[in-house]
């Protein structure tokens, strides 16, 4: 399920021209793909509620793109599954800087954060995380990933990055 929330007396400008019905879709394709069985809730949100929750939860005082909470066993209901937050207003500024759309970003951070409910994490993996989000992109006619644009920035003398990235707490 997709929420679209701004911060009290904030509005969400990005937020307008996101179609939540193909989000919808999308979520549920994709977390069939990676065979996530429990629900799944996307919060979409502004940067000033993902710092908060970036400093809550993993002691980073930024704001970040994408946010994983893998459900608590105990509250799976006989699969995993688990919340994401995706701040709109740094989804806006990647998807202006990679060429494509804040829709298709937005997907881009919903597979992102899909993979680590999954139980991957590219800060500790081999390139398992890279390789699944590669096959899933490809899958579902996706541009680059944030592990891939990780390790091209990794390689550039100078970076082009404006936004903060994410990770899983």
């Amino acid at each position: 399920m997709i929420v679209i929330e701004a911060a009290p007396g904030k509005t969400l400008p990005a937020a307008s021209p996101l179609g939540k019905r193909d989000l919808n879709r999308f979520l549920a394709e994709a977390t069939a793909a990676l065979g996530l069985a429990g629900e799944v809730s996307v919060l979409l949100t502004g940067d000033e509620q993902l710092r908060a929750m970036n400093l809550q939860f993993r002691g980073v005082d930024k704001p970040t793109d994408v946010l994983s909470f893998p459900a608590l066993p105990e509250t799976a209901n006989g699969g995993q599954g688990g919340d994401l937050a995706i701040s709109l207003e740094t989804a806006a500024i990647q998807a202006a800087d990679h060429g494509h759309t804040l829709q298709m970003e937005v997907k881009v951070l919903i597979l992102h954060g899909l993979l680590h409910l999954a139980g991957y994490d590219h800060e500790r993996d081999r390139g398992q995380m890279r390789r699944r989000e590669t096959l899933l992109r490809k899958q579902f006619a996706l541009p680059s990933g944030l592990v891939e644009r990780t390790l091209a920035q990794r390689t550039r003398p100078t970076s082009r990055r404006r936004g903060p990235r994410g990770g899983k707490p």
